[in-house]
């Protein structure tokens, strides 16, 4: 029987296939205790299992690095950590060696003790943290007991659970999964940002999916509206087919947009650049017609091994970065760890109390100088090779940016001592923390330019974890003091003749680009999936009617004046 329900949109796409249920975590695994003389035969079982899950991730890692965005391939990271936490495995052998518990059981054990430990938490992202736990022990278990975790056979499905880890998202698109419907979840989740890069219809808080959806039914998914059609009937096919054709033609429409500028209908160019992290976005990002890379993420490298990269390392990757783009700028953010980022070689700080305003971004670089003066080295050096700008994350104060043009300059003079012409690439911050945004002024003659990533300074100037699905309705860059301080410091950018891009995923949304044209942004940088669609929006708008309602937008008292603003741009 027919039955229309709606969760929320995550990630734009159309799908029709049968359900594949995945009901919520849990291990029910009954006690079982073995004999002295097994004991020693299950802890090597225990080990097999954890190394096999070590190695998938690793596997996982290595195969979708460039595929995936940064948000993603952290998670991967942090579920490799979660395998080796000492808490987790000491304990395991203990529960089998001393209790003699058989690994699947000693599993449900420790998971139970720990989510207690989660649970009591008041911090809400720490206690959000059990899914990742939850997600680890069950691929653990899974290769226990020698069978996939994830779902085989999924070809034309549609999964149906209560959550889905960003890491699992590649794989399951390679399994032939056409879209993911989740009782939990926030369209501002890591997830969701994957999602969208990925082209995966995504429909998330869909809370009756579980109860109302049964393996085997055909499901019709809709992911920008969010709505999902149950047994749909000849008039929702009818509609679906002519959704599906509209689509396709779009897609086309979009294609030929390639080697067209970006350029308003009254004349104005805009500036799209591309965010990227490996040498397949890059290749991308030349593909589209990016003006350049605007935010290249070097952690990757970083994240990778339990050492960490030398010179000549980073040196060939920068290099790889800056010849692909064929004379196209390169804006290299130097290392951004700390908080959830968290290296294999352990210079990320463990154990902060409150990691997201701790030792993170250019706080890291600048206690670790070795680190910091090997990165810079390597970036000035792949400078010979073609255009190339130095970028500062997590900047809190001119001091800070000081201190870097220093290390940057020292970093020149000693390429230049080995023969190598380069110049001193233009240095710029990346406005996040509140407090520079609101006082840009003072970093004018400090930096050549600025880019402001919007995800981070929404949450530090809301006060609202983006993770937290709970504040899901509070997390929205599209409030009055966000928009207020982005025109200060576009307006900041003018006065001092400094270009100032937006990087965060406020610049890859195509319906918020009247607003920040409106507001002065002349330069985008997105994941290079979302540039054609964005070029196109911004040759639908007239640039000075937008800056004519400026003060209009600016007025808004809240997010449903902002919002009815964008409806008649």
């Amino acid at each position: 029987m027919r039955l229309a329900f709606a969760g929320h949109g995550a990630s734009r796409g159309l799908a029709l296939g049968r359900a594949r249920v995945r009901l919520p975590h849990a291990l029910e695994v009954t006690e079982q205790r073995l004999p002295a003389s097994r004991v020693k035969e299950e802890a090597a079982r225990l080990h097999g299992a954890l190394e096999a899950t070590r190695a998938e991730m690793r596997t996982l890692r290595e195969k979708l690095q460039g595929a995936l965005s940064k948000e993603a391939i952290e998670f991967i990271d942090l579920h490799a950590l979660l395998l080796d936490d000492p808490e987790l495995v000491q304990a395991l052998e203990a529960l089998i060696q001393q209790e003699r518990y058989s690994a699947g059981y000693a599993l449900r054990v420790q998971r139970d003790r720990l989510a207690a430990v989660f649970q009591s938490m008041d911090d809400p992202y720490l206690r959000a943290r059990l899914d990742d736990l939850d997600h680890i022990i069950g691929r653990v278990n899974a290769h226990l007991h020698k069978h996939d975790p994830l779902p085989r056979g999924t070809a034309g499905e549609v999964l149906v659970c209560e959550n889905v880890a960003p890491s699992e998202l590649a794989q399951l698109q390679a399994q032939g999964v056409v879209a993911i419907v989740s009782a939990g979840g926030s369209p501002l989740s890591h997830t969701a940002i994957l999602a969208r890069s990925l082209h995966m219809p995504l429909v998330v808080g869909a809370a009756e999916a579980l109860s109302r959806i049964n393996d085997g039914d055909v499901l019709m998914v809709d992911g920008e509206s969010g709505q999902l059609v149950l047994d749909p009937d000849a008039a929702d096919l009818r509609r679906y087919r002519e959704l599906e054709q509209r689509d396709q033609r779009e897609r086309r429409d979009l294609e030929r947009l390639r080697s067209k500028p970006t350029r308003t209908r009254d004349g104005v160019d805009i500036a799209l650049y591309a965010n990227a992290e490996s040498r397949e976005d890059v290749a991308r990002a030349h593909a589209v017609g990016a003006a350049g890379v605007g935010l290249y993420r070097t952690e990757f490298l970083f994240l990778q091994d339990r050492d960490t990269p030398d010179e000549e390392e980073q040196f060939l990757a920068y290099r790889d970065a800056v010849l692909a783009m064929g004379g196209r700028p390169v804006t290299f953010r130097t290392l951004d760890l700390g908080a959830d980022k968290a290296d294999r070689a352990g210079l990320a700080l463990a154990n902060e109390d409150n990691p997201a305003l701790g030792v993170r971004g250019v706080r890291l670089s600048l206690l670790y100088d070795a680190v910091f003066d090997t990165q810079l080295r390597a970036i000035v050096r792949a400078s010979a090779y073609g255009p190339v700008r130095v970028l500062v994350p997590m900047v809190s104060c001119r001091e800070e940016m000081l201190i870097v043009r220093r290390r940057l300059r020292r970093a020149v003079a000693a390429v230049r001592r080995r023969g190598v012409a380069v110049q001193v690439p233009p240095l710029g911050a990346m406005i996040e923390v509140p407090a520079a945004a609101i006082g840009v002024h003072g970093l004018a003659d400090a930096v050549d330019f600025l880019s402001v990533g919007t995800n981070d300074l929404v949450q530090y100037l809301l006060a609202v974890d983006r993770n937290n699905d709970a504040l899901g309705d509070l997390y929205s860059p599209l409030h009055p003091g966000v928009l207020r301080l982005l025109a200060h410091v576009l307006r900041a950018g003018a006065e001092h003749r400094m270009p100032v891009a937006v990087c965060g995923e406020m610049a890859g949304d195509p319906r918020l680009a009247p607003l920040l044209l409106a507001l002065g942004l002349r330069e985008f940088s997105l994941h290079p999936a979302g540039l054609l669609e964005l070029r196109r929006t911004i040759r639908e708008c007239d640039l000075a009617r937008l800056q004519e309602r400026a003060p209009r937008l600016l007025q808004a008292r809240d997010r449903r004046g902002i919002e009815r603003w964008l409806e008649s741009a």
